[in-house]
């Protein structure tokens, strides 16, 4: 493994240690450029730990992470996936990220890690963010020493901006707050551990889909690439073929990017997450919609899953989207519930292959894999997957 290489490379490498069963490299200098090589457009490129990718043209990511895709499902089920037209190209490859985490120093720098590092790596813009970032380092500067990072986070009339404190704020860290409200930040959060304390407009508004509008605190999870998350939301309702009163449980259903559209299918759905504040945003936002029929749990997907087993509720259709490690732990209870059809939505092929197989000895059969480019210029992708149960 090579990183910074393109397929087509013509390479002078320099073997690292080598591993139990593979080899890293890196370039020394390149002999001859693949087609789809490029300079990257941005200065920390090859600094930052962000876009790893970006020495590649763009519409060459798209096909790439598709034969990636599709490479993970050939050697890990056996499955053989055709790669053209597999993952949905991202509508722009720059300004697409919603919401964007910086690390912070206490003379008010901000930036990135350095790629397999702590190593800090200042920085003055970000190509990929759509809010701009230099009010993060106004406000780095201003609480010195007791921030760690600052999350940057795109609202409708200004950034809003989420503090993670190392020690609770205090006098001072509020008054830094309340100060930087005067300086066009729309909203702002501190955060340390558990205690959360809001200054201003710290609401954002997104679209799932077409009129289902979801209102939620900023440092609420939200998918960071919003035009792309309208085809996935799109594309999971489709796979689901949802009819009136079907029965659908949504788990790690934040705030409801899948639950809300499902309900307005006129579905009767569960939700389950973990986050008691997305929960109840969930619910705010279904009243609101006058979908009263919906159901918010607050639990561990585990712990919910075997509730809902104990209770004898037998959903026809579950969505998942758990965090990127996947969930193992959950496959054997969610065969359980036999339902019908699962939507696996994930944005790590590894982790995903890896819980399909599990499901798949339980007795669903692979329908539909859809790829979307949520994160140009980075090798991340995210996915959703249909199982039937057979």
């Amino acid at each position: 493994m090579i990183p910074a290489a393109v397929p087509g490379d013509l390479l002078e490498i320099e073997i690292r240690p080598e591993k139990r069963d593979y080899a890293l490299g890196s370039i020394v200098r390149v002999l001859q450029p693949a087609p789809e090589r490029r300079e990257p457009p941005c200065p920390y490129a090859y600094r930052c730990g962000g876009c790893d990718w970006q020495h590649i043209q763009y519409d060459a990511q798209a096909r790439l992470k598709a034969r990636v895709l599709a490479a993970e499902f050939r050697h890990g089920m056996g499955i053989e996936l055709n790669p053209v037209g597999l993952v949905e190209p991202a509508p722009a490859e720059f300004g697409y990220r919603s919401r964007v985490r910086l690390k912070t120093r206490p003379d008010g720098e901000i930036g990135f890690h350095h790629p397999g590092s702590n190593s800090f790596v200042a920085v003055e813009a970000c190509l990929v963010a759509a809010p701009p970032i230099l009010a993060a380092a106004r406000l780095a500067g201003a609480l010195g020493r007791n921030c760690a990072e600052i999350e940057v986070v795109a609202g409708q009339d200004g950034e809003v901006l989420i503090a993670n404190l190392t020690e609770a704020p205090g006098a001072f860290e509020r008054k830094v707050a309340r100060d930087s409200l005067e300086n066009g930040i729309s909203g702002l959060i501190l955060r340390c551990g558990a205690i959360r304390e809001l200054f201003g407009e710290v609401g954002i508004r997104y679209e799932a889909e077409s009129g289902c509008v979801i209102e939620a605190d900023a440092d609420l999870f939200s998918q960071v690439h919003r035009a792309q998350n309208l085809k996935l939301v799109a594309a999971v309702m489709q796979l689901a073929e949802l009819s009136h009163d079907m029965r659908v449980l949504d788990l790690f259903c934040g705030t409801g990017n899948f639950s809300l559209p499902a309900a307005r299918r006129s579905a009767r759905v569960v939700g389950v997450d973990h986050d008691e504040l997305a929960i109840d945003v969930a619910r705010t936002n279904a009243k609101r919609m006058g979908l009263e029929g919906t159901q918010f749990i607050a639990m561990r997907a585990l712990d919910g899953v075997h509730f809902l087993l104990r209770s004898g509720y037998c959903p026809e259709v579950v969505i998942l989207d758990p965090p990127r490690a996947g969930a193992a732990y959950l496959m054997g209870s969610i065969a359980r519930l036999k339902a019908r059809r699962l939507i696996y939505v994930s944005c790590n092929p590894s982790t995903l292959v890896r819980d399909l197989r599990q499901l798949m000895l339980k007795g669903y059969q692979i329908r539909i894999v859809r790829g979307f480019d949520f994160f140009p210029n980075t090798h991340h992708i995210e996915i959703a997957a249909s199982l039937v149960l057979t």
